[in-house]
């Protein structure tokens, strides 16, 4: 009987097997990041020894997150990962978007600007370019079903807001409230003096319209920032 090609085979099978038990006894504690990776690639890398390969995107891009804030481009270049396994991973990380996003449309309130961060992080935190989104809340701080919205897409340093645009998107909603969220890809989370009046001008336009401006949340690579939580609303 021929043997399995290296790599391949009964022991390979049984190092996944201990690792997909491992996880549904505990979920993720006592696991070492680049078995994380490893669980990760099993799903899209049928029998065949991934150990190597989730190491080498690890010292590649620095952490899980880096792995999943790469480009398609970039994730490809790692040996062992293919176009299919690299499209993969950005389904993985979009489809967690989606998760909590229609977690908190679940909720009594999206009134936590910890809820808030945390969905606009699996949002913003990758992209190469400056967005604006908004989302629509009811007179219950709930979000709406399909609530988020993307309005505006810049450069990889600037974007612009429209205060107008922002108001009649939140009446064509119905929205009772708005929170607002851009990303800085290029810099620190900190707002710049055009984000501090542009802001300002929004809450005063919405304020007109009997609309609440309840946070202005600035995303960068590796941190947030909460008008908010700082006392800039």
């Amino acid at each position: 009987m021929p043997k399995p090609p290296q790599g391949q085979g009964k022991g390979n099978d049984g190092h996944r097997n201990r690792l997909r038990k491992r996880f549904l006894r505990s979920g993720f504690v006592g696991f070492a990041d680049h078995e994380i990776v490893e669980l990760l690639l099993t799903l899209s890398i049928p029998r065949k020894d991934v150990k190597a390969t989730a190491k080498h995107l690890l010292q590649t891009f620095g952490s899980l997150a880096g792995i999943f804030d790469a480009d398609i481009g970039e994730v490809v270049q790692v040996k062992g990962i293919g176009q299919s396994t690299a499209v993969a991973l950005r389904i993985i990380r979009a489809v967690n978007s989606l998760y909590l996003q229609e977690k908190i449309e679940s909720e009594p309130a999206f009134d936590s600007v910890g809820k808030a961060i945390e969905l606009w992080r699996s949002r913003l935190s990758c992209l190469k370019f400056e967005v604006v989104e908004v989302a629509y809340l009811n007179s219950s701080l709930r979000l709406m079903k399909d609530g988020i919205e993307r309005l505006e897409t810049g450069t990889a340093s600037a974007t612009v807001f429209y205060p107008r645009k922002i108001a009649e998107t939140a009446i064509r909603h119905g929205a009772t409230a708005v929170i607002i969220a851009h990303n800085h890809p290029t810099g620190p989370a900190e707002p710049s003096d055009y984000d501090e009046r542009s802001t300002r001008t929004i809450k005063t336009a919405l304020q007109y319209l009997d609309i609440r401006l309840l946070d202005h949340i600035i995303i960068s690579s590796n941190d947030a920032f909460s008008f908010k939580e700082h006392g800039l609303l």
